[in-house]
């Protein structure tokens, strides 16, 4: 293979109907040769093939993006082939002559390359439940008979006219419990009948039974009852429809007769278990995921939680808030997403753009929404730099505290204005960055969600965002390392830019940062805190009785409050950028304890003089008895050699024995005897 001569970008004016100022659009792409273009998908398409085989390619095209991956495919380009879309995103506007900051910085971020995405894969065999409670579920059986392979159950039917033929099995019962998906449900179900072969004008069904169990590949829930699962819509394998609706039934009833054969998804969030801060020793600690996960994908597992691929829809919710990094979105993750940022806005500030707004959306609605302002409205305002997301709700406090270090003088999150159930991490993540950033001296409401449906809606709310700078010189950090490192690197940097820099925040509950504190006067250095502790903030020294906090490693699980015998400890959420919150602090040291015997030292003086005093005053074994507290005072190893040596120290001994009570004894105390 020929070694690649270089980036190429391609620029074109899609007929001329949109200004391109390509000198200055070739000073920002440093590094790669720029060509223009009037009609590059027809007329001059050969100059687009001359470049493949000669390194990477950028169009600056995403309408014909199939034809230019035909062609790169035909020419055996062996190189990336990129598509960024700068016409309906900038150049279709009514402020297109002021859009090449963000031209170029569309182009900038588009030749930022992404990682391969794992997959998981789904296998059904077609085996269906249509899940309803009159004939709708059979009709729709019958729509899809010569398809899969069915099973009708209707829950509590009335009057059922018995089918001519018994073409698929029609039986009753009411689900009780389901699990599973594509290609692997489990079903409980309880009042289950098989239905008699003499019924005659109704389906009569035989004695009920609760319990029976099931497998199917599909479920088509036209039953109108409460959805088998949390998040219905996002379960794959699960098709509901409204009954009293024809056309979604009839969407559904579609989709099912698709759903045999292989399926794959990408694996959203990568996991790393021994990072979950979840629970030790049977304490539970950090429960961040678990309380916002809207499918129900992550359960408990022990010292640490347990994400089903197969389940997980991919909304990053348990991404965004984990603390230690153990759950990190795939898709891309946190770095790589962050190196695109940066490419973008760097460039968009060497171009000359200024009051940068960021404008976070998804594909499924906010590319075609971008598509309509720009085609039937004044476009996107020239400081407006939409960066796509996969999914919203994976937003992290990182990304958005990199935006602001980067230039960013606003950031909004493009959101449709019905509800959605899986808005709770992206709260989270705005009102900590609120937060951060109102503390820092940046103002308030800088990174918000933004909810339109209509272009028309979505032009009013973009016209009404304050005109203000973004006030700071933009860094250039390279963001590198797993989640955590990424988090903590940003918001120094951001730290550093800030108009108003302290170096302590107080934060939010299940704020990812804090500071543990420690109640002195009731430790008794005992160093459970330091055995629960998943990240090394509390630890202990090998060498004297010591416990020290590092406040940059504590991700506030509240396990060490939890685990602490004497309840002494209590978190404080709050950011600490100061150099000393990644160093360790002693919380308390006290003197060791030397063996009696030996000299060695074992223990807390205080300690083992305070277990003394106490076994002394109040347990059998040790009042009177110098040698079995002597005990107390020595090491593990002296203690065995002084019970082994037979100094009158019993091991074995118990509590004197209660005299045994005879007739003489009732009959001094007036008794008869016995």
């Amino acid at each position: 293979m020929a070694e690649p001569a270089g980036r190429t970008v391609f620029v074109c004016t899609c007929e001329d109907t949109m200004p391109l100022d390509e000198a200055a659009l070739a000073r920002a792409c440093r590094g790669a040769r720029l060509q223009g273009a009037r009609q590059l998908c027809r007329a001059e398409l050969a100059r687009f093939e001359a470049a493949l085989g000669g390194g990477d390619v950028t169009v600056a095209c995403t309408q014909e993006a199939p034809l230019f991956a035909e062609r790169a495919e035909d020419a055996g380009h062996a190189f990336r082939l990129d598509t960024v879309n700068i016409r309906e995103h900038a150049g279709w506007s009514r402020e297109a002559r002021r859009a090449t900051p963000k031209i170029a910085a569309l182009l900038a971020g588009a030749a930022e390359p992404m990682p391969t995405t794992p997959i998981v894969s789904y296998r059904s065999e077609g085996v269906t439940l249509v899940y309803g409670r009159d004939e709708t579920a059979i009709e729709a059986a019958q729509q899809l008979a010569d398809r899969l392979n069915l099973t009708v159950l209707l829950t509590r039917p009335k009057d059922i006219t018995p089918p001519a033929t018994t073409t698929f099995p029609v039986v009753k019962g009411t689900i009780a419990r389901a699990r599973g998906h594509l290609g692997a449900f489990e079903l409980t179900v309880d009042d289950y009948a098989l239905p008699a072969p003499s019924s005659r004008a109704r389906l009569d069904f035989g004695a009920p039974r609760d319990g029976a169990t099931s497998r199917c590949d599909v479920i088509l829930d036209i039953s109108g009852a409460t959805p088998l699962f949390p998040a219905p819509h996002k379960r794959p394998g699960y098709l509901r429809a409204d009954p009293n609706d024809p056309v979604a039934v009839q969407k559904a009833i579609y989709k099912a007769a698709e759903l045999v054969g292989q399926f794959d998804k990408p694996r959203f969030v990568t996991f790393t278990d021994t990072l979950c801060a979840h629970s030790r020793s049977k304490r539970t600690g950090c429960t961040r995921c678990l309380d916002l996960c809207p499918v129900g994908a992550i359960q408990p597992a022990g010292d640490h939680v347990a994400i089903d691929t197969m389940i997980c829809a991919g909304c990053g919710s348990c991404a965004s808030v984990c603390p230690t990094g153990a759950a990190s979105y795939a898709l891309p993750p946190a770095d790589a997403l962050l190196r695109r940022l940066r490419a973008t806005l760097l460039a968009y500030a060497e171009a000359g753009g200024r009051r940068g707004v960021v404008l976070v959306h998804e594909g499924d609605h906010g590319a075609p929404l971008l598509d309509a302002l720009a085609r039937f409205g004044d476009g996107l305002p020239a400081h407006v730099i939409p960066f796509q997301v996969n999914e919203v709700t994976a937003l992290g406090i990182e990304t958005v505290a990199a935006s602001f270090a980067y230039g960013a003088a606003e950031l909004r999150v493009l959101l449709g204005a019905r509800h959605r159930d899986d808005l709770a991490a992206l709260d989270r993540t705005l009102a900590l960055a609120d937060t951060v950033l109102r503390g820092w001296g940046f103002g308030a409401d800088r990174a918000a969600m933004l909810r339109a449906d209509d272009p028309d809606t979505l032009a009013a709310r973009l016209a009404a965002l304050p005109d203000r700078d973004g006030t700071i010189a933009p860094r250039s950090f390279l963001p590198m390392g797993d989640k955590r490192g990424v988090m903590q690197t940003a918001l120094k940097e951001l730290h550093k830019a800030a108009p108003a820099p302290v170096e302590i925040v107080p934060l939010p509950e299940k704020a990812p940062f804090g500071a543990v504190h420690v109640n002195v006067a009731g430790c008794t250095l005992c160093l459970a805190c330091v055995a629960a502790c998943p990240t090394g903030a509390l630890r202990d020294n090998p060498d004297r009785p010591m416990l020290s906090f590092t406040e940059e490693a504590c991700v506030q699980c509240g396990l060490c409050a939890n685990t602490c015998p004497e309840k002494v400890i209590t978190l404080e959420p709050r950011l600490n950028v100061a150099p000393e919150a990644s160093q360790p602090r002693v919380i308390k040291e006290e003197e060791p304890f030397a063996c009696i015997r030996c000299g060695k030292p074992f223990g807390v003086k205080s300690t083992v003089e305070r277990v003394a005093a106490k076994l002394a005053a109040s347990h059998w074994m040790y009042k009177g008895s110098a040698a079995n507290l002597d005990l107390i005072r020595m090491c593990e190893d002296c203690r065995v050699i002084a019970v082994t040596e037979g100094e009158g120290i019993d091991p074995y001994a118990g509590p004197p024995r209660p005299r045994i009570v005879t007739s003489d004894d009732y009959k001094k105390d007036g008794g008869e005897g016995v």
